[in-house]
């Protein structure tokens, strides 16, 4: 198995489909894009069945160019590797990529060799990021995700798609500045520690004496900064919705299904895992960050009438619910966090694709407009009905034990004075009953009550729909069953982690 060829496949396609050759042949384009998804996501497969779990690390692999390092007079090395947290996001990512590629043969009419060179320059980059074990390669896949992203939603989006796209750029971009601030003050702590210039993470060493513990905080800070604006944490929350109303539906799936993700990850592997003495000051403030996501993107959630808003925003307080996990510092809630990352990547990008096969048929996404949709689209409003309970953490659906584990690790932290923690789960499992409102108003308005003439022609799921979302309706309900086959491979990922909380 080699992660070089899983990395950096989907680019080679993407400048195959920039030839001239393809200009034009539409149909052929969307078929090798799709032929090319479905081999990746089998070819990674075949990574969690070689995968060894007792081993910190697998798959491990550097490039260099002649025998030599990529910077290797700066210890920056092109070096990639998988423990179970990364293993993991890699295939939700290329699942959701075949998943997307499939959806976007109804929302795509123009462009395509462009389009699906974009989405393959964006799947690399996604790859790129959670593989990489070293800061600066980090960076530099964290940053080419802005390019791709950034062209798939100001060309193919509706509406204000620019405005919304530079919203994006900006908002991410900005951030990233804070955190490459951070990766060099990590860097240049590892340098006074060890008298060496390395930046590959497994190298990165600190104690008090090579950073004060000041200096320590200061540099999770800038470095959380960046991985706050894509979780997203309120309020740096306001280029999502925009993005994701925007954005057409396949890329609201990525966005939703796999870009909030980095952020989560990002947290994990540096804030947590390079930085836990100074995590550890900085949490008490981000369980506060993490209610305020709960409450108010709920509340906000729950007045909104356009659909995609109402996902958008559901979008938002579930990361709440991440970041809640992440900072209870013990192996329940995290692995409970990471769980939810991967139930929220299937729900969401499953929720937003039904919203847009509404809207392909309608030409609104306004609730107030909609109404009986189940006389004309029963099998839609099936699978709707399944996601919104998934979402909702309905018992035998895959964020059931998700939730349950976050709220559990809360309750039995031992972090935290004066019950702070345990307060704030308490309080946000009230504020989660507007889920359930809010999502079941979205059922009734748009599936039930009395259907509008203009509707009556309306057609249920074709084909390629029906197949998407049969296959995330199934995952979340196996999976929901079964987690104990993905928590195997999260608790030895996250074991480093606990040892440093005492948890």
């Amino acid at each position: 198995m080699d992660l070089r060829l899983l990395i950096f496949s989907p680019i080679i396609i993407s400048i195959l489909f920039l030839l001239p050759i393809f200009s034009g042949k539409h149909i052929l384009v969307r078929r090798i894009a799709k032929l090319f998804a479905g081999l990746h996501f089998i070819y990674s497969l075949f990574f969690i069945i070689f995968y060894n779990v007792d081993a910190i690390s697998n798959f491990d692999t550097e490039i260099t160019f002649f025998g030599e390092k990529w910077l290797g007079s700066l210890g920056v090395s092109l070096i990639f590797g998988l423990d179970g947290l990364s293993l993991l996001l890699v295939l939700l990512t290329s699942f959701l990529v075949l998943i997307s590629c499939i959806a976007s043969k109804g929302s795509i009419k123009s462009k395509h060799s462009l389009y699906y060179a974009l989405i393959f320059i964006l799947e690399t980059s996604v790859l790129g990021t959670f593989c990489a074990k070293d800061i600066f390669v980090f960076f530099l896949f964290w940053e080419l995700e802005l390019i791709p992203m950034y062209f798939l939603i100001s060309l193919w989006g509706h509406d204000f798609a620019k405005k919304s796209a530079m919203k994006f750029l900006l908002y991410t971009f900005i951030g990233s500045l804070f955190m490459l601030c951070g990766f060099l003050m990590l860097y240049n702590f590892n340098y006074i520690s060890t008298s060496e210039l390395s930046a590959a993470i497994d190298n990165l060493n600190f104690d008090y004496e090579s950073a004060p513990i000041y200096l320590q905080v200061v540099a999770s800070i800038l470095i959380l900064l960046g991985f706050a604006v894509k979780l997203p944490i309120i309020p740096l929350h306001n280029w999502l919705p925009a993005a994701h109303v925007d954005a057409p539906t396949p890329v609201s799936m990525l966005l939703a299904g796999i870009l909030l993700k980095m952020g989560a990850y990002g947290i994990i592997r540096f804030n947590m895992q390079l930085l836990p003495d100074a995590f550890i000051i900085i949490v008490p403030y981000l369980v506060f960050f993490a209610f305020i996501n709960i409450v108010f993107a709920a509340f906000v959630a729950f007045v909104q009438t356009d659909i995609k808003r109402i996902v958008a925003y559901s979008s938002i307080s579930s990361m709440g619910l991440v970041l809640l996990g992440l900072c209870s510092l013990n192996a329940v809630g995290i692995t409970g966090a990471v769980l939810l990352m991967l139930a929220h990547g299937i729900i969401s990008s499953g929720l937003f694709f039904s919203v847009g096969v509404i809207y392909n048929r309608t030409g609104t996404r306004n609730i107030n407009q909609l109404g009986g949709l189940v006389l004309v689209m029963p099998r839609l409003a099936l699978f709707t009905f399944i996601l919104c309970l998934a979402s909702m953490g309905v018992p035998l659906l895959i964020s059931f034990p998700a939730e349950f584990m976050i709220f559990f690790g809360a309750f039995i932290s031992a972090v935290y004075s004066n019950y702070y923690i345990q307060v704030v789960a308490l309080v946000s499992i009230i504020v989660l009953v507007l889920s359930l409102i809010y999502l079941l108003r979205l059922l009734h308005k748009t599936f039930y009550g009395e259907l509008s003439e203009r509707w009556l022609k309306v057609g249920d799921v074709v084909t390629h729909e029906f197949i998407i979302l049969s296959v995330i309706s199934s995952v979340t309900v196996i999976f929901g069953i079964v987690p104990m086959s993905v928590i195997i491979y999260i608790i030895p990922a996250i074991r480093n982690i606990t040892d440093a909380f005492g948890g």
